[in-house]
């Protein structure tokens, strides 16, 4: 009989960290990619929490409640134009700023526009790139009070449909 090893699945939501710039949820099935993004953004004075895929980005994203999140194209399970547009049929998360970071084809930034998603980068990336992207979006955000009625309350924002920044 071959060898089988189970490992507890990583838990890597954390409290907010007094001090930092903003937090970021990454979504990348790659883990050298994922760990690349969090110290870059680390180094910024960002907090950083991870997700694998767009099912997990789902499952955490409301216990973990970030600022942004940055998401990979292609990965198991649940694709990142997906999971953005189900952030954005969520009324909870429908203004969170939402970053492809992908080596993505026109088709796919075409689909994420549609689905709602705020900006792309294309991998390679310089990490400088990615920094000012995230804050960019994190400064776009509207305010609780500019937000339409009715939304939660969570600090949550999104800059106008449409918007893409490059």
């Amino acid at each position: 009989m071959g060898k089988t090893r189970t490992r507890d699945p990583e838990r890597t939501y954390s409290q907010v960290v007094p001090g930092a710039s903003g937090r970021v949820l990454v979504v990348d099935d790659n883990k050298v990619i994922r760990q690349l993004i969090k110290v870059n953004l680390e180094l910024e004075g960002f907090e950083v929490v991870t997700a694998s895929d767009g099912a997990e980005c789902l499952d955490v994203v409301h216990e973990v409640r970030p600022d942004v999140v940055t998401m990979d194209v292609v990965m198991p399970r649940l694709d990142g134009i997906n999971a953005a547009a189900r952030l954005r049929s969520d009324p909870r998360t429908r203004h969170l700023p939402v970053a492809i970071v992908s080596a993505c084809t026109q088709y796919d930034a075409e689909t994420g526009v549609a689905a709602g998603v705020d900006a792309f980068l294309a991998k390679p990336f310089e990490p400088a790139e990615l920094v000012r992207l995230v804050r960019r979006l994190i400064d776009t955000r509207p305010a609780a009070d500019e937000r339409p009625e009715g939304e939660d309350g969570s600090g949550e924002g999104r800059m106008g449909a449409g918007s893409v920044i490059r």
